[in-house]
Formats: C-alpha cells, structure tokens, sequence
C-alpha cells in the first residue's frame, strides 16, 4: 500500500539524499520524495511505525496539522526562492512568488506563519538570504556587489547592514574569520 507523508525539518536536498539513504538501508521502497514530502510503500515487514520511528531517530517527523504542513511548504518555496533561483526574485517579487507557489494570500501566509514560529516571514526571508550571503562568501568566488545582487540587495550597503543586525558581525569581519 502507498501511503505519504509531510515530513518536518527537510531543509535542504542534503536531507533528500540522506533520507534516501536510510530508508533504502531499511528495506523501505521509496515511490517519491521531494523536501517535505515523501511517498512509500508500507508492507507488513516496512510498517508506518517502523518508517515513523526510523525518521524520527534522525531528527525528522511526521506533520499532521495542516497548518504545520502549510508552514513547511512555505520554509521549502523560500528556500528555492532565495538557493536555487538566486536573483530571480528581483524580476518576481517574493510575496508573489509565495502566493502562486502555497496558494494563499501574503497575509494569511505571514499571519500562519507567526503564529506558529518564533518570527515573522519577512525576518524568516531574510534570514535566509543572509545565510546564502554567507555561503557565498566563504566560496570567495563573487564580489561583495556580486552577492548584494544575487540576493536582491539594492547595494552592498544594504547587504552589509542587514548582515550585522543578523550575525552581529559586519561582512569584512566575517570575511576575515572564514577565509
């Protein structure tokens, strides 16, 4: 019997693979998994308890609530939104990204959203880019104008005060400490 699941903390295509990994080790017969979400095949020695149990020792767990369900598919559109499609968000705004990728209004997004997170979804935006900024940076490929741009920064001014009111560091001091 195929059965799915909305799986919580599937952050990134790192878990996808790691995942995988684990179930396949387990026996279980993986019909289709993206972040988020996963499709199986449950049978009398690959039980929903043996599946639940497995992702729960690595972290991962099983989300029932729809709202909790809708919180995740909005974590996932962000992430593709500011990692895989790095400055398309300055051609599409990020509200209008999210409506048409969740299928909800912006405010009943960010009011879900707050209600069940310790921040608001602009802050949680944010944050992401901030953490993309910083993986761009250690790779120490792109100029500072480069990655202000790539994250939909108006200037490297901008990048650089969002970046020291998130990390508490200023862009050249993280540089300095990574590089």
């Amino acid at each position: 019997m195929k059965k799915s699941f909305f799986i919580k903390n599937m952050s990134c295509t790192c878990c996808i693979k790691f995942l995988k990994l684990i179930l396949n080790n387990k026996g279980f017969k993986i019909i289709n998994i993206k972040l988020g979400y996963i499709e199986i095949e449950i049978t009398k020695q690959h039980t929903e308890k043996l599946f639940t149990d497995t992702i729960n020792a690595e972290g991962f767990s099983i989300l029932e609530s729809k709202d909790l369900i809708t919180i995740e598919k909005i974590k996932h559109a962000v992430f593709e939104l500011v990692y895989n499609m790095n400055n398309v968000n300055s051609i599409i705004r990020k509200s209008d990204y999210l409506i048409e990728k969740i299928g909800l209004s912006y405010q009943h997004m960010a009011k879900l959203f707050s209600k069940y997170e310790k921040t608001t979804l602009e802050k949680y935006i944010i944050l992401q880019k901030i953490n993309k900024a910083k993986q761009l940076i250690k790779t120490d490929e792109y100029t500072l104008s480069e990655i202000a741009y790539m994250m939909d920064y108006s200037s490297v001014q901008h990048l650089s005060t969002q970046f020291k009111k998130i990390t508490g560091q200023s862009v050249t001091e993280f540089k300095d400490s990574v590089l």
